[in-house]
């Protein structure tokens, strides 16, 4: 059921400095909001517990936070399977709750970027319970994917399509008599059957949706499977196995095809309708630089995320081609790139770039290096404590899908949600409230007892206060965020690029190397030499200079 409206009178986006195009520069913190924090000790986080804790983030220095889906939801995904767009799930407060926030985030200076999951809905939502007690070539179907089987009585799937998560991406019903039925489209989990954007009412309803949450005041949407939202006519079969290894670098009949781009210019228009830059950012895997950048050119969206960046090997040679490819294409259309090094459903890039001491140390660097690049930058809640991935959690607490269903993704996104440690000894480490008897839905380690928010602060060694550093310097120096760059000639192994006022060298080597001095060392992740005009710079260490 949907909640009552509010019928709110949103509070004003902040001003933001220097461009009205706040999104071209912006740093944004990704709240996974069932593991940011807690406030009422049932060990989940929900809106009122990251209400709480917006002061951290305004500190911290970022521009805008984004929060994960808070809809109401069985929960079969993480929420990314919505039963009532316009309802908060009661797991995680109530619309009073998200309206609360919104207005403490503007107070604060911040702004609110919502999910919204228009590739396809919860197996609980009412339009798809509609579908199935309507039956065969009802109205109601026509608003998903429901096909008859193939074979001699329906009993193979519509195609060869496989689901994301491992398995078929087609589940067969059963008719209202209780005989075998036809088959509708998943291409994440069975209970999450994709909806039919040929379908006028699924636009239109799309659309109310969006208008709901910005009156409400948030200042944006990221738009899960941003990619995914049309098919190829006819639902052509693939004709190979193993198809999650494709995504990303092949068009496929159900991801990247071109219909979706008239669907995100109608929703840039909408957009466009409200005041104070309102944006929209794709969550969108393509084969290339140049077919992401399809999804900013001007009329349609505002970012889309940079996974080649994300995805890219450490070492200077891929990531100098990684970034000039992402700056050429983005340029090409006149869109800031974006730079984003770990979210909710990858490892943790202090784990995927070697773990330990040498991954914390590569992290470290690499975070210097993306909020040096020109144009926006995502920050992953926990990353600026340097939190690795929880690689041990046993099976019994598990709730990735993917983990369950085994020959899609690994089915590890689990390690990666584990709830924030904020403060004490002992778990939960702040998470809740109390003496923590809730805990949290995940287990914490013993070990990040030491890489707290209280553990951190205020020590000039740890991750946490090298964020708070490089986001302030980062305001304070005019030639960083949106602009320029030029690379710098520099030994191998060794990226350097100057902006205005401004040069970054990353040393990616296992030794150090010796440079030039090219300005005043305003920011390192480990100590520097210095003899005469030359700088030793440790291994795997990221240097920001004033010149």
């Amino acid at each position: 059921m949907t909640q009552k409206n509010l019928a709110p009178t949103p509070t004003t986006p902040p001003t933001p400095s220097g461009t009205d195009e706040w999104w071209r520069q912006a740093v944004i913190y990704q709240i996974y909001v069932r593991s940011f924090a807690d406030s009422d000790g049932d060990g989940i986080g929900d809106l009122r517990g990251a209400r709480q804790r917006l002061p951290y983030l305004a500190e911290l220095g970022v521009d805008a936070v984004w929060l994960t889906p808070f809809y109401a939801s069985p929960q079969a995904d993480g929420g990314y399977d919505v039963a009532d767009y316009r309802a908060v799930d009661p797991l995680f407060g109530d619309l009073q709750d998200a309206d609360d926030l919104v207005r403490e985030a503007h107070r604060l200076g911040l702004r609110v970027i919502v999910d919204i999951v228009p590739n396809h809905t919860s197996d609980r939502h009412a339009w798809f319970r509609e579908a199935l007690a309507a039956g065969p070539g009802s109205r109601a179907r026509a608003r998903y994917h429901f096909r008859p089987g193939r074979g001699t009585n329906g009993e193979l799937p519509p195609n060869d399509w496989e689901s994301v998560f491992g398995g078929p991406a087609w589940t067969r019903t059963a008719n209202p008599d209780g005989t075998p039925g036809e088959w509708y489209l998943h291409l994440f989990a069975p209970e999450q059957p994709d909806l039919d954007w040929d379908d006028p009412e699924v636009r239109a309803e799309f659309e109310s949706v969006l208008r709901f949450w910005l009156d409400l005041g948030v200042d944006g949407f990221r738009i899960d499977v941003a990619h995914g939202m049309v098919k190829a006519p006819g639902l052509p079969d693939i004709g190979r196995k193993e198809q999650a290894k494709l995504i990303g670098a092949q068009v496929l009949p159900f991801f990247d095809q071109d219909g979706v781009h008239e669907i995100h210019r109608s929703w840039r228009r909408l957009l466009d309708s409200y005041p104070g830059n309102r944006i929209g950012v794709a969550e969108a895997w393509a084969p290339t630089s140049e077919r992401l950048a399809l999804y900013v050119r001007p009329d349609e969206l505002h970012q889309a995320f940079n996974f080649q960046f994300l995805t890219c090997a450490w070492g200077a040679a891929p990531m100098r081609e990684v970034i000039d490819a992402s700056l050429a294409a983005t340029h090409s259309v006149g869109a800031p790139t974006t730079w984003v090094l770990s979210n909710h459903d990858v490892v943790r890039h202090a784990t995927r770039y070697g773990g330990g001491e040498r991954g914390t140390r590569r992290a470290r660097a690499a975070a210097l290096l993306m909020l040096a690049l020109p144009g926006s930058a995502y920050v992953y809640q926990g990353e600026e404590l340097g939190l690795p991935e929880v690689v041990d959690l046993p099976d019994e607490v598990r709730q990735d899908p993917a983990f369950f269903r085994g020959d899609g993704q690994d089915g590890t996104r689990d390690g990666c949600r584990v709830p924030l440690p904020w403060s004490g000894e002992e778990a939960p480490y702040g998470f809740g409230p109390g003496s923590g008897a809730g805990g949290s839905w995940l287990p914490q380690p013993a070990e990040w007892r030491t890489l707290s928010v209280e553990a951190q602060s205020g020590d000039p060694r740890s991750t946490l206060e090298l964020y708070r550093s490089a986001l302030a310097l980062r305001r304070a120096l005019p030639g960083l965020g949106a602009g320029e760059m030029t690379w710098l000639a520099a030994p191998e192994g060794v990226l350097a690029f100057s902006r205005p006022g401004f040069v970054c060298t990353l040393n990616t080597l296992p030794e150090e190397v010796e440079l030039t001095v090219p300005g005043r060392p305003v920011l390192a992740t480990a100590a520097l030499e210095f003899h005469g005009g030359a700088a030793r710079l440790p291994a795997e260490t990221c240097v920001w200079w004033e010149v």
